[in-house]
């Protein structure tokens, strides 16, 4: 990575920071008013119908395609539709605080999966000493909220997880592809994929039944489409292909602490002080990982 691709690096940061910060906020809202399967669903279809639109625009062809399908098709069903499947329908049961501080585990499992395949990457001792002290911050958010929570809230704790291990693995197949498809492209396609098959699942599952019109679900649904899945899909794709595997698992960290407080400000959703220790915590492992030396970039 060139010195000029940093302001790049950091405005791609910046927005998946914010923007997915945002995003269980407004998927709690929106599962709140819709069925989660068909809200994901068209989600992503319709961020998929305008990125790939953009994409033929710039020039993209159905023919590049070729030898192509397995990457999209990997990265549509596993980073997309169990991805965001899991975290639609969990997010019915979960304050988006908990769902926010559950998705910090995707950090340590891009980390752990970047130790392998065509670009494998082993970071410095002052990145794994930033996973170790932001995943300790991230047990001191967790745990009141585990310690008090119900059986029955296991199960849609353990799908939030399970959608991590999926997202790193989408995220690392990504980084380790040879796929000749511009991010745009390569984005677009995957998200139709993803969106298609949360449809059916919705279908089968018989939520159209339950499909009501409501502002605060049309309002979550349209801000997924455009910021969260068009802008801050495409800003994650390029940082998944070209920032080390611990650069780019942080927005684990940042992200649940932007949920917290918008969870906060507009659910009234608790955050205790063993909650703001954490918040801190995170925070420390978050700078030391992204401090810039030349070891951050060592691998690409």
């Amino acid at each position: 990575m060139s010195p000029a691709d940093r302001p790049r690096l950091l405005a791609c940061l910046a927005i998946v920071y914010v923007v997915w910060g945002s995003s269980y906020l407004a998927t709690r809202i929106g599962v709140s008013h819709l069925p989660p399967l068909l809200f994901g669903g068209i989600r992503f279809l319709c961020a998929g119908l305008l990125l790939t639109g953009l994409a033929l625009w710039r020039g993209f062809r159905p023919a590049e395609l070729a030898g192509e399908l397995t990457h999209v098709a990997v990265l549509g069903v596993v980073g997309v539709a169990c991805v965001n499947g899991l975290q639609v329908w969990a997010l019915q049961f979960l304050p988006s605080q908990t769902g926010a501080l559950l998705n910090a585990s995707c950090a340590f499992w891009i980390v752990a999966f970047g130790l392998f395949g065509r670009r494998a990457h082993r970071p410095p001792a002052r990145v794994l000493a930033g996973v170790v002290i932001g995943f300790a911050g991230t047990a001191l958010l967790i745990y009141p909220a585990g310690a008090a929570a119900a059986p029955a809230a296991l199960v849609p704790q353990l799908a939030v997880l399970l959608a991590c291990v999926f997202w790193a693995l989408a995220t690392i197949y990504l980084r380790n592809s040879h796929s000749r498809l511009d991010v745009i492209s390569l984005t677009g396609v995957q998200m139709l994929i993803g969106g298609v098959l949360m449809l059916l699942g919705g279908w089968l599952r018989g939520e159209a039944a339950a499909w009501h019109w409501s502002l605060p679900g049309a309002l979550s649904l349209a801000w997924l489409t455009l910021f969260s899945a068009c802008l801050a899909y495409t800003a994650y794709a390029w940082l998944a292909r070209h920032a080390p595997p611990a650069v780019v698992g942080t927005y684990g960290y940042v992200n649940p602490l932007i949920a917290a407080v918008l969870g906060y400000l507009v659910l009234g959703e608790q955050l205790g002080a063993l909650q703001r220790v954490g918040s801190g915590v995170i925070l420390a492992g978050v700078l030391l990982i992204n401090w810039p030396t030349k070891d951050t970039i060592k691998g690409l």
